[in-house]
Order: C-alpha cells, then structure tokens, then sequence
C-alpha cells in the first residue's frame, strides 16, 4: 500500500477475493470452517495479505463492549520506579491480551486533564498511585473498576488495593539504625498528603519512641534534591544536638540530604547515617553508596495489573503486602565512628 494510501477495508478485501464482507469476517475471525470453503478462504487471506488489511480492533472491541485497554495512573515519571510498575503491569497485561495506557498526573498529584472524551467509554479499567489519585475524578477513572496502589485498604475507593509492606521497610530501617547505637534521629519526610509517607512517619515513630533514650525531629521536603537539600541543611544547622541518623522517605530526598550534608562539612558516614527508601540507580551513583529499602516496582505492577484482571474476572485478587529487603551499604555507621 502507498504511503498516504487510505486504509484498506474489509469491503476492499472482499472485492478483491470476490466474496461477500460476511465471507471476510468470518475467515479473518477464524469462524470459517463449515460455513466458508477452504480455497475460499486461502483467497481472503491472501486478499488482506495483498492489500496490508488489518481488522479495526477499536471497532471490533467497542462492539463486544471491551477494549482490553487499561488506564495506569502514576505520579510524574521524576524517577524510574513508576517505569518499573508500567513494566511489570505491561508484561502481565499483554499475556492477556490487554494493553496499558501510562498517565502521568502532571504536577505530581492533583487532578490532571481528561486524557479521553469519555474514559468509561474507552478503557476496560484503571490502575491508580494513591500519590495520584485526585486526578481519578477529572478522568472518571473512578467509575471504571479500579485497582489503588499505595493506598489505604480500609479506606480505598478502589474494589481492590496492592501494597509493598512500606511499613516492615521502615522497621527494617529503624532496627537497623538502632542496632548500631544510634539515638538522635531526624526524619527528612515527603511533603505529599499520601497515605504511603504517613505510613512511613508513623511507623518510624512508634518504633523509636518504644526504644529508651531515643529522640525523633522531623523535617519535610518536596520530593526534589533541592527541596531536600535546603531542609536537610536547615534542620541539621538547628541548635542542639545534632542528629546522628538521617531517615529520608525516598533516594531521591537522601542525595538532597548528602548535599547539605558535605555543605555543613558534616561526613557520612561517620558524623551522619543516612538511609533511603526504595533502591533506585541514584542509590548507588552517591558516595558512599546508600542504605536503603528495596522495592520490587516491576513485581508491583504486575500485581496490580493481576488484581484488575481478578477484579474484571469477578475473582477476589490476592491480599497480601508485597515483601521489601533492606539493603545495606557504606552511608551507615555507629555513630561517632572516626
């Protein structure tokens, strides 16, 4: 076919092979046998291979009422985990013939345009972050049935939840950084109303506040380096003792705190620990390398894509958090060590 060429039809294809268009849709939907002959058929598919004919499967799909199109709201692609979670819902969704539309909310969170006339009307069902989830009601994502990630269970609006065990992360962070002798704690926390970094604030407290002598400041951050590294700095030039440990929400936060960190002539990790969460390329590109907690993204969206096909299957998707691994590197110490 020429380039510019129309688009060959199936009225085309059928003129072509000297057959009726019901002829056509039944040997190119492999209905054929016993209602069309078989040098009939050989003749309408070599017609389509002749012309470049392929089947409007949008049509089709509206038709049968499905797209097999799925909807996989994120935050900002500011980091390469959410291309993680697309990979691993991608790879799921086209072993089952369903194909996933990345959306990234614009500034992060909040709500965002309508990427669709209609979405119900175009989409087979969502997959949202809960960093994202605003953006829902301006796409009206929320009347598709959805799949949340990183959110609440008891208070979701999805008709299931996935998770990764954010909270034993965090534990795994403190039990760690407590082992080491560590007592004077600053936590570099997200500024983003979401349930995943409550989580992570109120898991850290409840488990230093149980360990005796210990004491937690708090300072918060947009999740930019040099949002960070001005908090950090701030926070770590406050009178008083200083902090021997950093707890940051993301990497991203840690190679902010890193910065403010050499600016006060501060060395990590022997004036200060610091840790991260979720052991992305940055971890390893700072130095020392980062302590901080692994989170398997491509397991995570392969797992909110398997609970949307259970949702859209009337099945009840499986329950359980996904397991995170501490990962322990050069930025953590014993405190005061030379």
């Amino acid at each position: 076919m020429a380039a510019g060429s129309p688009r060959p039809t199936s009225r085309d294809v059928a003129r072509a092979a000297g057959v009726s268009q019901a002829a056509v849709s039944l040997v190119l939907g492999d209905k054929w046998r016993g209602r069309v002959s078989e040098p009939t058929a050989e003749r309408v598919r070599q017609a389509a291979r002749e012309l470049g004919y392929r089947p409007n499967l949008a049509a089709r799909n509206l038709r049968l009422g499905s797209t097999r199109t799925v909807l996989l709201v994120v935050p900002a692609l500011t980091t390469e985990f959410f291309a993680g979670v697309y990979t691993g819902a991608a790879r799921v969704a086209a072993e089952h013939g369903f194909g996933v539309v990345l959306y990234p909310s614009p500034e992060g969170i909040g709500p965002a345009r309508d990427p669709f006339a209609s979405a119900p009307a175009a989409l087979d069902g969502v997959i949202a972050s809960s960093m994202a989830a605003d953006a829902l009601t301006a796409i009206r994502g929320d009347k598709l049935p959805l799949v949340m990630l990183d959110s609440d269970p008891a208070g979701s609006t999805g008709a299931a939840t996935v998770n990764l065990d954010i909270r034993d992360g965090v534990r795994q962070i403190a039990e760690h950084l407590l082992s080491l002798g560590h007592r004077r704690f600053l936590h570099l926390a997200a500024d983003i109303p979401s349930w995943t970094f409550e989580v992570r604030a109120r898991e850290l407290a409840e488990r230093l506040t149980a360990a005796p002598g210990t004491e937690l400041r708090t300072a918060t951050a947009p999740l930019s380096i040099d949002g960070a590294l001005a908090a950090a700095e701030t926070a770590l030039s406050a009178p008083g003792p200083r902090p021997t440990a950093l707890v940051c929400d993301d990497d991203k936060l840690a190679a902010g705190a890193y910065k403010a960190a050499r600016r006060l002539g501060l060395r990590i990790p022997d004036d200060l620990s610091v840790t991260g969460l979720d052991d992305l390329a940055l971890a390893t590109a700072l130095d020392p390398e980062l302590t901080t907690v692994r989170l398997d993204a491509e397991l995570f969206g392969e797992r909110g894509m398997k609970a949307l096909l259970a949702v859209l299957d009337a099945r009840t998707p499986a329950r359980d958090d996904i397991p995170v691994c501490l990962v322990i590197r050069g930025s953590t110490a014993p405190p005061g060590t030379p």
